[in-house]
């Protein structure tokens, strides 16, 4: 049995137009992220084969496979959930909204809703070749940080947790942004799901002795 399954979309194809148009969900859910889920298993099932035969001249390239394809999975399944409809979704975080304890993080981490944006929007802009943008909570610090990942792996600190992330594949956009990649990141504060990172930051939040440094 497979250990990693592809998650259902939680909106249909049509319900992040005209950001994202249907087309581009579809192939990007269907075919890419589906690969991602493949490319996991198939590379446990490399590492069992591996063991059973201890056969390791393999080793670093099945170690990278999975990191990278497990990475892709989970990453993606965070930015599905991440996302919303135009008219639900965007704008700044409020605590009119409800999600004003993310609300005040963000203030206290970057200074100001703005100066976030900015931030987050060049580090997804600016990734060197595929990667992503992210803002993730640090646990040793208690504090929200921007993280560029290359590939879907890199320049992170380890046991930050991803709340919100914005995809700068160029399957993520290229049907219908071509090369401006600039303008999809600058499109993706519209339908951003400011509930749902609200509640990725409260899980997190609460989860902060999992990193433990010292007894």
């Amino acid at each position: 049995m497979p250990v990693y399954t592809l998650p259902d979309l939680p909106y249909d194809y049509s319900a992040l137009a005209p950001v994202i148009s249907p087309e581009i969900i579809e192939l990007h859910h269907d075919k890419h992220h589906a690969a991602y889920v493949k490319g996991a298993n198939d590379t446990l099932e490399q590492l069992a084969e591996a063991r059973d035969k201890e056969s390791w001249g393999s080793i670093n390239g099945l170690e990278k496979n999975l990191a990278f394809h497990l990475s892709g999975h989970i990453l993606h399944s965070v930015y599905w959930q991440n996302m919303t409809g135009p008219k639900d979704g965007g704008g700044e975080p409020l605590a009119a909204d409800g999600v004003g304890e993310l609300a005040e993080a963000i203030k206290e981490s970057f200074g100001s809703f703005a100066a976030f944006k900015a931030q987050l929007s060049k580090a997804a802009a600016t990734t060197q070749g595929s990667g992503w943008g992210v803002l993730a909570y640090e646990p040793l610090s208690g504090r929200l940080v921007v993280e560029q990942v290359y590939d879907h792996q890199g320049n992170v600190g380890q046991g930050a947790t991803p709340i919100l992330v914005f995809d700068a594949w160029e399957h993520a956009f290229y049907l219908q942004y071509r090369n401006q990649k600039v303008d999809f990141i600058e499109a993706m504060w519209q339908v951003v799901n400011w509930q749902d990172v609200a509640r990725r930051y409260a899980a997190a939040k609460s989860r902060a002795d999992v990193l433990l440094l010292a007894p």
